[in-house]
């Protein structure tokens, strides 16, 4: 029985795990399961179970001691610990402002200037591109303020998923005083890929090398109004929400959580869009001069109390009791969560990561390694559900090759920035992604199905292109 007390760690000292190109079985198994199935939760556990199977070398016993010692560990975590509190925090935030008749104020006020289905999509785009401070904010605020809109014009809840994410994720990146801004600029400068600059002035040089994150921004309202073509799952879904006015998916249906008739629930209460705007704006505020998000949600939570009572919106119980329903609404995504950040620490285990890196180390021509590393580490990230991790691991590495090969620095970073960026825009379970479903209703199969094709096709493509042409006029 001792096995199953074991700690991953300490298994791992004893063992030796070399499964070469076997070690993605799990990533495959996950977007098989995701597809065929159009489930997440599921597809991940599978994923998950099988990942330990592998790391326990097929011992039963040994799985279940590393799985739950897995779980426990990764949910005790404090990084795992943070981002669970933000997403149950704007859980209860959304909730407040949305039965304080503040959501629907603001639908309201946004109705006057978005009054068709196209205008609507682009705003959605354009709210997306203002709201630049950090991606969790970006994509559950967003997502919380259009959906009503949104539904108004019959935008399918994956095409609202597919435009809040694409100016979530991409825009943070190529936006300096952003949280990736900040994050990515620290890596740089210990990378040695600032060229003397300061870390933050080397960032805004590598900003314009960003190819993947501008155009994936680019691309939303080209693809949105119809200018660029969709493909068959999303055009399924356009046509599904335009024909029959169902925004969901059969599968979203079963997965959203009852109350989406606010407008007919709310109807007594004055919608006041102040109630709304005022909560967002101070979670804005307090994230840029507290530094955390936490703190943020928690005094944008206190100030809501401080709000909405002397207005008579609602009783101390009744938002004690909203509060509450925002958090356990959100548990399946806080499990989601833990889930895929189990499946990215047995990606490790697995040897994931070196594993796709040795096949992009092999020796190539320098013109050929802006595109090669773009594509190496994109893939990667989009297999391991790693990105700030990844690319803490990727800079040292590419500022050691660019050094030694006497590669443009600042075109380099936007490789690196470029291809993490592209995992958060579509890895099934990143959080973004997870985070971006929630927020939108959608669930994260149903975003990955349709907005994979669009992905690659558009920003992945040009940018794997537009890398080549730098590297071949720069390297």
């Amino acid at each position: 029985m001792d096995s199953l007390f074991m700690t991953m760690e300490e298994w791992l000292e004893g063992v030796e795990l070399n499964y070469g190109i076997f070690c993605l079985l799990p990533i495959i198994v996950i977007l098989v399961i995701a597809v065929w199935r159009k489930t997440t939760f599921s597809a991940l556990l599978a994923g998950v179970i099988l990942a330990c199977l592998m790391v326990a070398k097929f011992n039963p016993l040994v799985t279940v001691g590393l799985f739950l010692d897995e779980f426990y560990a990764t949910a005790c975590d404090d990084g795992t610990m943070w981002v669970l509190l933000v997403c149950g925090l704007f859980g209860a935030l959304i909730q407040v402002m949305t039965d304080s008749g503040g959501v629907l104020g603001f639908t309201k006020i946004a109705k006057k200037l978005l009054n068709s289905r196209n205008k609507t999509l682009i705003g959605t785009w354009i709210l997306g591109i203002i709201i630049f401070i950090d991606d969790y904010l970006n994509c559950l605020a967003v997502g919380a303020a259009t959906r009503p809109l949104s539904d108004e014009y019959k935008v399918s809840r994956e095409m609202s998923s597919f435009i809040i994410n694409s100016t979530g994720v991409t825009v943070c990146a190529i936006v300096p005083i952003s949280s990736w801004g900040a994050f990515m600029s620290g890596l740089m400068e210990k990378a040695e890929l600032t060229n003397g600059l300061s870390a933050f002035s080397a960032y805004c040089h590598a900003i314009p090398f960003m190819f993947y994150a501008i155009i994936a921004v680019i691309i939303v309202p080209l693809v949105a109004c119809g200018i660029l073509p969709m493909f068959k799952n999303m055009k399924a879904a356009e046509r599904r929400a335009i024909e029959t006015g169902e925004v969901l998916s059969e599968d979203s249906k079963k997965a959203v959580v009852e109350g989406l008739e606010d407008e007919e629930r709310l109807k007594n209460k004055p919608h006041r869009a102040l109630n709304f705007i005022i909560p967002i704006l101070i979670v804005v505020v307090m994230t840029i001069l507290a530094d955390d998000m936490v703190v943020a949600l928690v005094i944008a939570l206190v100030c809501t109390l401080v709000l909405y009572l002397p207005q008579r919106l609602m009783s101390l119980k009744e938002y004690i009791d909203s509060a509450m329903k925002g958090l356990t609404d959100m548990f399946g995504v806080l499990v989601i969560i833990i889930v895929g950040y189990m499946l990215i620490d047995l990606n490790a285990a697995l040897g994931v990561n070196e594993f796709v890196t040795a096949i992009c180390s092999a020796a190539v021509p320098s013109k050929l390694l802006p595109a090669l590393i773009f594509v190496g580490v994109g893939l990667l990230s989009l297999a391991s559900g790693s990105f700030w991790g990844l690319a803490a691991i990727a800079f040292p590495i590419v500022g050691s090759v660019s050094g030694s090969l006497g590669l443009n620095p600042f075109l380099m970073s936007g490789v690196v920035v470029s291809a993490v960026a592209f995992g958060g825009h579509i890895c099934l379970y990143s959080d973004t992604v997870i985070l971006t479903s929630a927020a939108t209703q959608c669930t994260p199969s149903d975003y990955f199905r349709t907005s994979l094709p669009i992905i690659l096709a558009y920003p992945f493509a040009i940018g794997v292109i537009l890398f080549l042409v730098a590297g071949f006029i720069m390297c």
